[in-house]
């Protein structure tokens, strides 16, 4: 039985634990199925997607964000292992996200004392938590970050 998107109204596979077209949830749908996801990394010899396990990623006190849809990075995972982690379409931004929906600079996270927070750094489209428009916003874990076209979830232990 395929399943309507609450969000987008796309009609997705009745396997679907996610929106094919925007990326919502869907297991609520049937009340019985726990949110998955399956991450990857790009390894760097190889340029290969190479399956992790979220607890790899996710260090014993650490975070991560897992691109939820978005431009064929679905399960891409960027851990969050340094005091501050750039995000934009610049090349070397450490999670690159390549689309003219992003900015060059478009957004940094930040560890600060009270946790680790998204700053937008005066992007063009916005940098939305939970669909809502921020300019610094401290991160809890499961939270939507959409960043352009991207939409990512952000894990913590």
């Amino acid at each position: 039985m395929p399943l309507h998107c609450p969000e987008c109204a796309f009609v997705n596979g009745d396997a679907s634990n996610y929106c094919q077209k925007c990326g919502a949830f869907l297991g609520d749908l049937h009340g019985t199925r726990e949110p998955t996801t399956a991450t990857y990394r790009i390894d760097e010899a190889t340029g290969e997607l190479v399956p992790v396990e979220l607890e790899d990623v996710v260090a014993a006190d650490g975070a991560a964000l897992v691109v939820r849809s978005g431009a064929g990075h679905v399960g891409e995972s960027f851990p969050i292992d340094r005091e501050r982690i750039t995000i934009g379409r610049r090349p070397d931004s450490e999670v690159f996200l390549d689309d003219v929906t992003v900015s060059r600079d478009h957004a940094m996270i930040v560890r600060r004392t009270d946790g680790i927070h998204l700053d937008d750094l005066g992007s063009l489209n916005g940098t939305y938590v939970n669909r809502m428009r921020i300019d610094s916003q401290r991160l809890q874990d499961g939270d939507e970050v959409q960043i352009g076209k991207y939409k990512l979830t952000f894990l913590e232990r």
